[in-house]
């Protein structure tokens, strides 16, 4: 399985039809999108950006911060329960069965490479939260971020949850400033297994760009329902910079996708017809905002 969707990410993402407007600027699918310099906040390309949007399971880097700034024992076990079962209905298949114990390191990437929905409600038990309270703190803690128009209301994104493409972007950002989080969102495949050895699951990631390797991809998440479209939101390094891309309603699976990859070559090109202006880098990483926008410390390709 997990060579079949390298395959599929290297055709999908080797295939781009019209790349950019008549004005240079990239021609993309997704009902929202923004791409900001990650070390600036600044907007370099923007589609409807802070149109609020429902974000489906992008919704789980939210989740995966707040255990995070629990302090989760990543080297404890969790026992799948009902309730998680619960919670996960109406989402994709699982693979972590109720009773099986696993480590909370491997539940976080069962959350964030393949997107298993009975990890979120585990998680937060680990950290002693239940779901009601899961979904207070990611409230909490996108207002923490200054993120206005980011709101919870379910664990998973499967019932409800809405952001802007740009308010996704900056948590993004802060969720790859976790090491812990970056290596997790940057891992293309991980077997994990239960505390018994009962379970063996192998997860592949759903970032296809990050199979691809046809651009420097950081990492990131996917993200599907029928009210929020396909979603994608990842982080990608061009000539040393890097740069935050999120992808909101996207009408097909693998326009997302699609969209990036015509990004991705715009910015490879140094971003021509952009809106930023272009300055030194700053040595100081400034705090970012959704309403710094527009301005940016630094070229895209230096001179």
């Amino acid at each position: 399985m997990f060579l079949v969707r390298a395959l599929a990410a290297l055709l999908i993402l080797g295939v781009i039809a019209r790349p950019t407007s008549a004005e240079g600027l990239p021609e993309v699918r997704s009902r929202a999108v923004v791409v900001l310099d990650a070390e600036t906040g600044a907007e370099i390309f923007g589609k409807d950006a802070d149109d609020v949007r429902p974000i489906a399971s992008t919704t789980k880097i939210f989740v995966a911060m707040v255990v995070r700034k629990r302090g989760i024992d990543l080297d404890g076990w969790t026992e799948i329960k009902r309730a998680d079962a619960k919670h996960a209905r109406g989402g994709a298949r699982t693979r972590l069965d109720v009773g099986e114990k696993f480590r909370n390191h491997d539940l976080l990437r069962a959350m964030l490479i393949s997107s298993d929905n009975r990890a979120p409600t585990a998680l937060a038990r680990a950290v002693g939260l239940d779901p009601d309270g899961l979904v207070t703190a990611m409230n909490k803690l996108a207002k923490q971020l200054h993120l206005k128009r980011t709101k919870f209301t379910d664990p998973s994104g499967l019932r409800g949850n809405v952001s802007t493409a740009r308010e996704m972007a900056i948590a993004l950002r802060a969720s790859l400033d976790d090491r812990v989080l970056r290596d997790v969102m940057g891992d293309e495949f991980e077997m994990i297994y239960s505390k018994d050895r009962y379970s063996k699951i192998g997860y592949g990631t759903t970032n296809l760009p990050l199979v691809s390797k046809k651009y420097d991809v950081v990492g990131g998440k996917t993200g599907y329902t029928k009210s929020a479209g396909y979603c994608f939101i990842t982080a990608a390094r061009f000539e040393g910079r890097e740069v935050l891309l999120s992808f909101l309603g996207a009408p097909g699976k693998t326009t997302r996708f699609a969209d990036f990859n015509r990004v991705a070559e715009w910015l490879a090109q140094g971003a021509p017809g952009s809106k930023i202006t272009t300055k030194r880098p700053s040595r100081v990483r400034p705090k970012l905002d959704v309403q710094i926008r527009g301005r940016v410390a630094g070229p895209l390709v230096e001179p």
